[in-house]
């Protein structure tokens, strides 16, 4: 089962696919969001990443948290349900 963790500080330039790159490192990622503004196209400054399972979920929060990239220290966490 698929685990949801919330990526946050990503810099303005960070894409979807440089996202999904650097959390392949930890393990199989299912899918990788940046979350954009609908008014000015620009980045909201977090994403979601979605790992194949628990543990590669845990290995990612445990790697990656505090890690740099595209030159800004990122915010790895799981992610809380919709509310």
């Amino acid at each position: 089962m698929s685990k949801r963790l919330f990526v946050g500080s990503i810099a303005w330039g960070t894409t979807d696919a440089t996202l999904k790159k650097h959390f392949e490192q930890a393990g199989e990622v299912e899918s990788a969001a940046v979350i954009i503004d609908k008014m000015s196209g620009r980045s909201k400054g977090f994403g979601f990443v979605e790992m194949a399972n628990d543990a590669d979920a845990a290995t990612a929060v445990e790697k990656l948290n505090g890690s740099e990239l595209d030159g800004r220290k990122i915010v790895v966490s799981e992610a809380r349900p919709k509310q």
